[in-house]
């Protein structure tokens, strides 16, 4: 049962990864190296929850239960016990690469490691890993909270497992799923 959810990376696309994980009952833990773009980015978080509030889009109570789900942090290891990881860093190849390195030493065994590259193969990605079999791509499309449709991407050794319950989280999202 997917609960935990690791967010890499706090830019634009990693705080609306963030934002609609938490507004739908996740536990969230954002992480990134830079202490201002956490900062930033839940301020950012808090503005669009606040818009869709005064839009009467969300109850106004969903805000601060919203923000009270999400752990902002510069220590991958608070990402340990997540149960599906979401990466959302710069299209830098060899970024990425290290990050699933680390972030597959790090999250507990059984957890999916997605990754919302639009341009990376995610063979090449589930390579780095110990698990290539619960590596997936999730592309988001921006901006998050708005945009209805996630590709999601298999690698060669993506398990269905891994794929069903990817589909199955973006559908509990709100999502639309293109695979």
């Amino acid at each position: 049962m997917i609960e935990r959810i690791g967010v890499l990376g706090a830019g634009q696309m990693g705080n609306g990864i963030a934002h609609v994980f938490a507004q739908e009952g996740y536990e969230v833990v954002m992480y990134d190296i830079v202490p201002e773009q956490l900062e930033k980015a839940l301020v950012t978080i808090r503005q669009n929850l606040e818009r869709q509030a005064k839009k009467g889009a969300v109850p106004e109570t969903l805000v601060a239960e919203t923000m009270g789900r999400i752990k902002a942090t510069q220590d991958m290891a608070d990402l340990a016990q997540s149960d599906f990881a979401v990466e959302a860093v710069t299209e830098h190849e060899p970024l990425k690469l290290d990050i699933f390195r680390n972030l597959d030493a790090t999250v507990k065994e059984g957890a999916i490691l997605a990754s919302n590259t639009s341009s990376i193969p995610i063979t090449k990605i589930a390579a780095v890993t110990g698990r290539p079999e619960k590596v997936i791509g999730m592309h988001f499309m921006n901006p998050v909270p708005v945009m209805k449709l996630v590709e999601i991407i298999r690698g060669l050794q993506t398990s269905d497992s891994t794929a069903a319950a990817t589909h199955a989280l973006t559908l509990k999202l709100g999502k639309t799923p293109a695979v």
